[in-house]
């Protein structure tokens, strides 16, 4: 007992001469619980003991300490990111669907190609808008169908580049009403064909609804509801930019606003798609003359095959690629549409001119 009280009483003594001699010689004792803590940590007091005791805990991610012994961390500025020593802030990278990146160019060589496809059917149109076949397959709607769809593929545009409040903010509308007027259009066509083939005796009521106006009626009241829709979604909650931190890379894209809107207009969207499809699908057999529903049929089918693919992977992406999605899925769903309806009228028009006669329309519109 009396060599351990010795023992004790000799290291204590040891320990306050030390602390004597440094005082002496100007030296700042140094605390005899905690080490100092480097850049990238902060002190961390110790409940119940005095303050030079304190654990050195590492910076939450996303902050930084450069000094020894701080005893906070504090976030980047904007734009930056913590390096892995977490006592330095380095600019993170920018990421954004842009035009000098392989995926941007591409989409956007893609939009012009199509959007040039769809002015030259226009153009073949218009150059032989006297012929049978383009006269039978109502030159209204047709062009219609065309300026709807090269607006279509112009959208797509909005998407890239550096997302601005104004872009985010007409995007998602401008590429749903479009698209809506498209398949309004197709509806249209395919309701004038199967009441122009029903109403066999003029003194029909039916025949009675089937003038110059009631496509464009179809068209203006399956386009309105759209229109209502995104005018609610400017007024109300419209989109806006954001930027979203992951790791050392800044996301920028745009925020939906409310996503009901977005999903209430890719809802109608569908439904008008599969009407559009159930009523093509009903007049495919009739003969096939002004009756254009086997091509309306097809596109329908493609049309509503790429919206079904497109929400899955929609939703398993992000950042510049989830817009590269959505911008495919438009433009694939657009070409569906130009390349089913115009596509063989094109071929009669400049390589069969022989099938475009009134005589060879009127032959197969003979009822059996």
């Amino acid at each position: 007992m009396a060599k351990a009280l010795k023992h004790a009483l000799k290291t204590v003594i040891e320990e306050y001469s030390g602390l004597w001699l440094q005082a002496i010689m100007g030296k700042v004792p140094r605390s005899v619980c905690s080490e100092s803590c480097l850049p990238g940590y902060r002190q961390s007091p110790r409940k119940g003991e005095p303050n030079c005791c304190f654990d050195c805990v590492p910076c939450p991610v996303g902050e930084i300490s450069n000094k020894t012994d701080s005893s906070d961390c504090w976030n980047c500025p904007e734009n930056s990111w913590p390096n892995k020593g977490q006592n330095q802030c380095n600019p993170t990278t920018l990421q954004f669907l842009s035009l000098h990146d392989a995926l941007g160019a591409a989409v956007s060589c893609l939009a012009g190609l199509l959007f040039l496809s769809a002015l030259s059917v226009l153009w073949v149109f218009r150059r032989y808008q006297d012929t049978p076949i383009v006269k039978a397959n109502n030159r209204g709607l047709s062009y219609l169908l065309l300026i709807a769809l090269m607006l279509c593929f112009l959208s797509s545009y909005t998407f890239i580049g550096h997302p601005l409040r104004v872009t985010c903010m007409i995007r998602q509308n401008s590429f749903g009403i479009c698209f809506a007027i498209s398949i309004s259009t197709v509806l249209a066509k395919t309701i004038t064909v199967i009441i122009a083939f029903n109403a066999r005796d003029p003194s029909m009521r039916s025949s009675r609804w089937l003038g110059p106006r009631l496509p464009y009626g179809v068209v203006f009241l399956c386009s309105l509801f759209p229109i209502v829709i995104c005018t609610a979604w400017l007024l109300l909650d419209p989109p806006f930019p954001v930027k979203i931190q992951m790791g050392d890379t800044t996301i920028l894209q745009c925020d939906e606003g409310s996503v009901l809107f977005f999903y209430l207009m890719l809802g109608y969207l569908g439904l008008l798609a599969t009407v559009s499809f159930v009523v093509a699908f009903h007049a495919r057999n009739l003969p096939q003359s002004f009756n254009e529903a086997k091509f309306l049929t097809f596109s329908m089918l493609v049309f509503l095959a790429v919206w079904i693919s497109f929400i899955p992977a929609y939703l398993s992406t992000q950042g510049k690629y989830m817009v590269a999605v959505e911008i495919f899925t438009i433009l694939s769903s657009g070409a569906g549409l130009l390349g089913c309806i115009f596509i063989p009228k094109c071929y009669i028009i400049l390589c069969r001119s022989d099938l475009n006669t009134r005589q060879h329309i009127m032959q197969k519109t003979a009822f059996k």
